[in-house]
């Protein structure tokens, strides 16, 4: 059976974005994928708790799609995350909700590789910024899964954009299409 895999894509000013917008065009394409803008939903930030609850439940991958904002997230992806995951849902003893589900980061930073590195700019790398959400995915029992990042996005011509893309939707395809141990 295919996995179901919800995109929950944080971008504030997506249409400035050539990187978020090809990549979630990429995800959109894919049979079994849905994408769910969240500024697009809650553009007053009034995140509808069981409504976003259910479509976790009805999900089986779960991927976070955003770029990197000041080492993190855009602001309504953390918010969402203190309103939907909540204790006794996606966490603590009886908050089991999300147990065996699958979380993936895929992430977008204008700085090339090289400046996510110790040597450069920022001095450590995305994965390093992403340990948050790892924590997040442990505490709810969930796998993580190794991160799609797409660095440089601020110099990609389109035809290395489309690339980019092209895999994102290929990863998609593969995470719907593996079969659960």
């Amino acid at each position: 059976m295919p996995q179901r895999i919800l995109v929950l894509l944080a971008h504030p000013v997506r249409r400035r974005s050539r990187a978020n917008a090809a990549l979630a065009e990429a995800a959109r394409r894919v049979e079994g994928v849905r994408l769910h803008d969240l500024y697009d939903a809650y553009p007053d930030f009034l995140i509808d708790v069981e409504a976003e609850q259910a479509l976790l439940l009805e999900h089986d991958v779960i991927v976070f799609q955003h770029p990197i904002y000041w080492y993190s997230s855009p602001a309504i992806l953390k918010e969402w995350q203190d309103l939907v995951l909540e204790h006794g849902f996606a966490y603590g003893r009886e908050g089991t909700a999300l147990a065996g589900k699958s979380l993936l980061s895929a992430v977008t930073a204008g700085g090339g590789e090289a400046s996510y590195s110790p040597g450069g700019l920022n001095r450590r790398s995305i994965e390093e910024f992403l340990r948050p959400f790892e924590a997040t995915a442990r505490l709810c029992h969930m796998r993580w899964l190794p991160p799609f990042i797409l660095h440089g996005t601020h110099l990609l011509e389109p035809a290395a954009l489309e690339r980019h893309a092209a895999d994102y939707a290929a990863l998609l395809q593969d995470l719907r299409d593996m079969v659960e141990a």
